[in-house]
């Protein structure tokens, strides 16, 4: 069977954790910032995980990573 190609454009934007779940960034985070408050700019700067509904989808377009 040959080798899967990954998606290069979902290895941009996602990871795996040592568990094997998928870490994502948040969006809404590179413009129009000036209207966003404080708190709300902080938490769009810290990752967070993929939901369980996606999880398997965007697994298989990132096989080696």
């Amino acid at each position: 069977m040959p080798k899967l190609k990954t998606h290069r454009g979902a290895a941009k934007r996602f990871s795996l954790t040592a568990n094997g779940k998928v870490k994502r960034s948040k969006a809404f985070a590179s413009h129009i910032l000036t209207k966003k408050t404080t708190k709300r700019k902080r938490t769009l700067r810290k990752s967070t995980l993929v939901d369980s509904a996606n999880q398997r989808e965007i697994k298989k377009l990132i096989p080696y990573l």
